[in-house]
């Protein structure tokens, strides 16, 4: 027989147990599911930037461009492939690690190459990979670094491609948090949109 001390001990644990399961795994997910999808619906699926009815990314993970009339965006340790959303993180390689300034003097190289042997100072983002390794923004001043190269890839005067970046870049947020940025995907379909890219 099961005495009662334990009958009097479970009743009330598995009744909280049920109606906890009840409350936070399907209640309280629906209300905050339906008040997202209300009020913030771009938001809560995914952030999707669309280009004549085709998704062609979201506004919160990075593309690996790599063609020379495009922006690059930041470097990205998120597994064998690049801003891979199933792989998100860092090197996790510390700042006296040999083989992070290995790679950084590899993507200095690469970035020097585009650009023609310029000496100019390369700004750090486009040297560093972040925290998640899926960053889809870099700072003006890595977009301007790259506006010469992209300029002569597509034909365009400097000066129109630097207000393309201009038009594109994000204040911190409320003005108070973060630094100003550029969305490299938005960028870069603006400029399509100005300047299509003729493949040779």
């Amino acid at each position: 027989m099961k005495s009662p001390a334990l009958k009097n001990t479970l009743r009330p644990a598995l009744t909280l147990f049920i109606l906890l399961g009840v409350l936070l795994g399907g209640i309280y997910p629906a209300i905050v599911t339906g008040l997202a999808q209300a009020f913030f619906p771009h938001q809560a699926n995914g952030s999707v930037i669309e280009r004549r009815g085709v998704a062609v990314g979201s506004e919160l993970i990075g593309q690996n461009f790599s063609g020379p009339g495009y922006f690059w965006g930041r470097p990205s340790a998120a597994g064998n492939f690049p801003n891979n959303g199933m792989a998100s993180g860092g090197s996790n390689l510390g700042p006296t690690n040999p083989a992070l300034k290995q790679a950084a003097e590899e993507r200095a190289k690469t970035l020097r190459e585009a650009s023609d042997g310029s000496q100019r100072a390369i700004p750090i983002d486009l040297l560093t990979a972040s925290g998640s390794g899926l960053d889809p923004h870099i700072s003006p001043a890595a977009a301007d670094y790259q506006a010469m190269r992209v300029a002569q890839a597509r034909g365009l005067e400097i000066e129109r491609v630097r207000a393309l970046i201009r038009n594109n870049s994000e204040a911190p947020q409320w003005g108070l948090f973060g630094e100003p940025r550029v969305n490299v995907l938005k960028l870069n379909l603006a400029l399509d949109e100005v300047a299509p890219l003729v493949v040779k």
